[in-house]
């Protein structure tokens, strides 16, 4: 059992924090949106409009408004894997009912500002109920997971608003790319094993780790490779365990995560008409596809440089607070309690730049940071949750310098642009800031839908989560006396 396992195992149900973390994330990820017409937002919202307004996959009829899409035979499809756009059903088909409207009301056109809030509002509700909803639980659920393992909820909490507001999870949240919802879910994955094989194991955690990994696997087919270490660390936990009870445990998560499956055959049987075709085997416009296996070959080592350090596309560039994450790292895999799920962690965080550097395509076209890269960012912030709690005084000054300078910075990412150009060298410099934010072009749900400005959108976001920042220190101060207190002697 890691440092604090057993005490963490309180439900996080009575835990103030976890609610306020969950709270904070959300409604920073909630308040802030994207371009409705960026070709990964529009293609997926065509197939989910296609598929509730009328029963089939294709998207013919918006096909001209999208660059990224797939053809087969004379009918144009989204080149996406189907996790997205099969979860933003529940929320376009509440949409429609009640404006009673649908896309077919509509002349499909940028230069149609009706349509184009039609599909504003509806991309908008999606990232809010699904990516915005699950990058807030991950936060939550990494506080817990990092609370356990170290022993002290201040090393969670930091975990939790480093992932969440410190990297570009924040701003990918805003739209319905699949890189946060698969980052959150490999979260979640991990934390279901890391409980479920713990000392209060239920059943309801092997299903929630299975349905995690599937239906990352489902937002993004790449998730197969990337989640791999989480299943490695799962089959590692239960080796202690009898025989029978392992089986069984494994037999409820491969179970709960072949939902996802069935999801997938069923859309692949409405789209083409066949078990065997994935739409990106029918992409159109970018030929790096066709090199490997769908664009992916073998890590580059000048690719991999960067993803870390360059000023184009580095993940330092966008989240400096994970200049920390190595160091804890290495303090998880050198303390035996904690090795298991330090390794894990290294390998959750390397693999997905690994995968990331293989890609043809690396640089994510329009982006701000390696968004490719993003399911990293959960596993490098338990190390630094790790750092927080080994550090002395003055080392968690310097973090929480790093962390508030983090958040800053990816506030202006989230609230002005997620989809730097492709071809600005210098993308937080001059498309974040001097292109976007000083200039006051955001995009915040005050602004874009009660009539206020940009700035005071703005504004409104930071009186409220700065509400909430007070009440989650002031809350943490409890949970610390309350803690205190319990501890003997």
């Amino acid at each position: 059992m890691v440092a604090g396992e057993e005490a963490a195992g309180r439900t996080l149900r009575r835990d103030p924090v976890a609610w306020i973390i969950l709270l904070l994330i959300w409604f920073s990820c909630a308040w802030f949106g994207s371009w409705e017409f960026n070709p990964n937002n529009a293609v997926r919202m065509f197939a989910t409009l296609s598929l509730v307004e009328d029963h089939d996959a294709t998207i013919d009829e918006f096909a001209h408004l999208t660059i990224d899409k797939a053809r087969f035979g004379d009918h144009y499809y989204s080149d996406k894997a189907p996790g997205m756009t099969v979860l933003g059903i529940p929320a376009v088909a509440i949409a429609d009912a009640v404006s009673g409207q649908r896309a077919r009301d509509f002349v499909p056109g940028f230069e149609n500002p009706a349509f184009n809030r039609f599909l504003k509002i509806r991309i908008r509700l999606v990232a809010v109920t699904v990516c915005a909803l699950l990058s807030a639980l991950a936060a939550m659920l990494l506080y817990d997971l990092v609370r356990g393992v170290t022993g002290d909820a201040g090393a969670g909490a930091v975990a939790a608003l480093s992932y969440g507001m410190g990297t570009t999870v924040w701003g990918w949240s805003t739209t319905i790319f699949g890189h946060a919802p698969v980052a959150a879910l490999m979260v979640i994955a991990t934390w279901a094993v890391w409980r479920g094989t713990g000392p209060q194991p239920r059943r309801t955690h092997a299903v929630v780790a299975g349905l995690a990994l599937g239906w990352a696997v489902l937002i993004e087919h790449s998730a197969l490779i990337a989640g791999l270490p989480v299943a490695g660390y799962a089959l590692w936990r239960l080796r202690g365990l009898p025989r029978a009870q392992a089986g069984r445990t494994i037999g409820i998560a491969i179970a709960a995560g072949a939902t996802a499956l069935v999801v997938l055959v069923g859309y692949n049987l409405m789209a083409f008409g066949t078990v065997f075709r994935l739409g990106y085997s029918g992409v159109t416009d970018f030929a790096g596809m066709q090199e490997g296996l769908f664009g992916l070959t073998y890590p580059k080592p000048r690719v991999l440089f960067e993803l870390i350090f360059g000023e184009r596309r580095g993940m330092l560039w966008v989240a400096p607070i994970l200049i920390v994450a190595p160091f804890g790292l290495a303090m998880l895999v050198r303390t035996p309690a904690t090795k298991a799920i330090g390794w894990l962690a290294v390998a959750g965080a390397v693999v997905p730049f690994l995968i990331n550097a293989s890609y043809f395509y690396w640089d994510g076209g329009n982006a701000t940071g390696p968004r490719h890269a993003l399911p990293a960012a959960g596993f490098l912030c338990i190390g630094i949750g790790m750092f927080w709690a080994q550090a002395t005084r003055w080392s968690r000054v310097a973090v929480g310098v790093l962390l508030a300078g983090s958040v800053v910075l990816n506030m202006a990412i989230a609230s002005a642009e997620i989809t730097a150009p492709a071809d600005e060298p210098r993308a937080l410099a001059v498309a974040v800031f001097a292109a976007r934010f000083d200039p006051g072009y955001l995009r915040t749900v005050a602004d874009e839908w009660l009539g206020f400005t940009p700035w005071q959108g703005l504004a409104i976001w930071a009186v409220v989560a700065g509400g909430l920042t007070v009440g989650l220190a002031w809350s943490m101060r409890r949970e610390r006396m309350r803690w205190s207190l319990l501890q003997p002697g």
